[in-house]
């Protein structure tokens, strides 16, 4: 069985080995302090949210991260972030359950659309993305600030 909650404080040690396997997979670096801050955001709920996924009452296996904003072209959007289950416990639903869990907040608060990106060559993922979501076809460029 698959339980999805709102992150919790006790979470926190598990949140961050996985935190920390996302990024390593996207190759991004973040200080200590960076995923202290990210962690506190999470908890106040406020302006993003986060969710984890445990198996049959077990330790946190999965996390996502999401965020809601506007659009100029319907009743608002909700944006997947981060979305990371540790490599023991993949095939077992939990990020299909975690995208579920992600997609009835979006429809709670009234969002029109839920998307999230993910890297071309990242095939095991994207093999679940397809029988979930529709593919569009579009490219992500960023444009750094700093």
């Amino acid at each position: 069985m698959i339980e999805i909650s709102p992150l919790r404080p006790e979470d926190r040690d598990r949140w961050e080995v996985l935190a920390r396997g996302y990024k390593e997979f996207y190759r991004t670096e973040v200080s200590d302090e960076e995923y202290e801050r990210t962690w506190q955001r999470l908890l106040r709920a406020e302006d993003v949210f986060g969710c984890a996924a445990r198996l049959d009452g077990g330790p946190v296996v999965g996390i996502a991260h999401y965020l809601f904003h506007a659009n100029p072209w319907s009743s608002g959007s909700c944006y997947l972030q981060d979305l990371y289950v540790d490599e023991a416990a993949r095939g077992q639903g939990a990020a299909r359950a975690l995208i579920e869990h992600v997609a009835q907040e979006a429809r709670t608060r009234g969002a029109a659309r839920l998307y999230w990106h993910t890297k071309q060559d990242n095939d095991r993922a994207r093999a679940l993305y397809d029988k979930v979501a529709t593919f569009r076809g579009f490219i992500s460029y960023d444009h750094p600030l700093i």
